[in-house]
């Protein structure tokens, strides 16, 4: 017999993929609370709002298991709707309603209004900046732009989110400080391209404008900065980083490739030249600072000389934070019609070797700040410790400090001068020399 849920009316959202689906969830709950719903993030509600990722094979599996999940749920009368919305939906939408019928409705990445609509709500365009943060209170992500221009072969981003179209200066600043206000204290600047932010719509790179203003907020004292593109980057940000104190010095600059040939394949517009050449930049005008970057192994045609020059460079060049994925073969990319010619089992061997390295690297790079002393914002409390990042540490991504909570208390949101006295390969264990405010 079909039990119906016990907990009415109330909309669940599920956010799966990066950070700029974590900041539209929270519109999406902010949009619904500001209508009198009852919402909630990854927890009991009898509708279920599924915010999907579809950019590589291993993220589309995971939005279509969730979804598969939630069916069963649906069908054993422990909820009552289902609604799908984000890229997945966005690029397979017909596919889906053929192949899941069972999901109440999709929507795609740009009819928030729609989806409201759908869950008895209407779209208030007053509510710039308010959403409901399924963050800890002291760090929030802020998109600055949506969309992408850049041809990378490999990427179905602009498929599933359009072209880049910028956010005003005026609109990011008015957010930034109501999130000040709110007790937010890092903000983490996200797009799938910073580094085209204003082009359209003051027809020039504005990063460093934008910048200029956001480090004027009461409140905010760590501004970081994700998804930079090479080619192009503008060098007056990174002069603003070294004088501005609230800009982190950190960057995550996602590089996928050294060997000209497949960068050339996949469209980057740039040479292993001119990235040695700006990585070199990087590190002259912000000596301390930490970059992150990300790569792709087994691209169509990449050799094993090709991955043998990738290797080399990554020991050489000794990043302070790697990511790694294996190429998947998307179509109605242009690398798609390019053979897909190594095998899956060779792909996941490259991704080891290239985390294998990154790791004694990672770990080397750790074993040096033992004994130094590291300003740390505390996220949260697990287990037997608290745990916190130093500037060079992105939430999720990043290396983690660890105090003992059995020795010391901290609290959450706090910055605290941390002493590393342990390290392992991507963790940091310290002990606090005082509370910084």
């Amino acid at each position: 017999m079909r039990t119906k849920s016990s907990k009415k009316n109330i909309i669940n959202v599920i956010t799966l993929g990066c950070s700029k689906n974590i900041y539209d969830s929270e519109v999406i709950m902010g949009q619904l609370k500001a209508n009198g719903k009852k919402v909630v993030h990854e927890k009991e509600g009898n509708i279920v709002v599924v915010n999907t990722c579809g950019f590589i094979q291993n993220a589309k599996e995971e939005s279509i298991n969730t979804i598969l999940k939630n069916i069963k749920l649906k069908q054993n009368g422990k909820i009552d709707k289902v609604f799908v919305t984000g890229c997945l939906s966005e690029r397979y939408k017909q596919d889906l309603i053929k192949e899941i019928p069972e999901v109440d409705q999709f929507f795609g990445t740009t009819e928030l209004p729609s989806l409201l609509e759908a869950l008895g709500a209407d779209y208030r365009h007053e509510l710039l900046g308010e959403r409901i943060r399924s963050t800890p209170k002291n760090y929030a992500y802020l998109k600055i732009s949506e969309g992408c221009n850049r041809p990378c072969s490999f990427c179905a981003i602009p498929l599933m989110r359009g072209k880049h179209k910028s956010r005003t200066i005026e609109d990011i600043v008015l957010e930034s400080k109501l999130l000040a206000k709110n007790g937010v204290k890092e903000l983490i600047l996200v797009a799938q391209d910073i580094t085209f932010y204003g082009l359209d719509l003051y027809k020039k790179r504005n990063l460093k404008k934008l910048l200029e203003e956001l480090v004027k907020i009461n409140g905010i004292e760590w501004i970081r900065l994700h998804y930079g593109f090479p080619t192009g980057f503008p060098l007056d940000v990174l002069e603003l980083m070294r004088r501005e104190p609230k800009i982190c010095n950190y960057l995550d600059i996602p590089l996928q490739h050294i060997s000209d040939p497949i960068l050339k394949s996949m469209k980057r517009g740039i040479t292993k030249k001119k990235t040695i050449e700006l990585i070199n930049n990087f590190r002259k005008i912000v000596p301390e600072i930490c970059l992150r970057t990300t790569f792709i192994v087994g691209y169509p045609g990449e050799t094993v000389e090709d991955f043998e020059a990738l290797k080399r460079w990554i020991v050489k060049m000794r990043f302070d934070r790697v990511g790694c994925f294996k190429y998947s073969h998307e179509e109605n990319t242009m690398a798609y019609q390019l053979s897909d010619n190594v095998s899956d089992e060779e792909k996941e061997r490259r991704l080891s070797e290239i985390m294998n390295i990154q790791s004694l690297i990672s770990r080397e790079l750790n074993q040096d700040k033992i004994g130094k002393t590291f300003k740390c914002i505390i996220d949260r409390k697990e287990g037997e410790y608290f745990i916190g990042r130093t500037e060079m540490d992105s939430p999720d991504v990043d290396n983690e400090v660890l105090v003992d909570a059995s020795k010391f208390y901290l609290k959450q949101g706090e910055f605290v001068n941390l002493e590393i006295v342990d390290s392992s390969d991507y963790d940091l264990y310290a002990i606090p020399n005082n509370i910084i405010n």
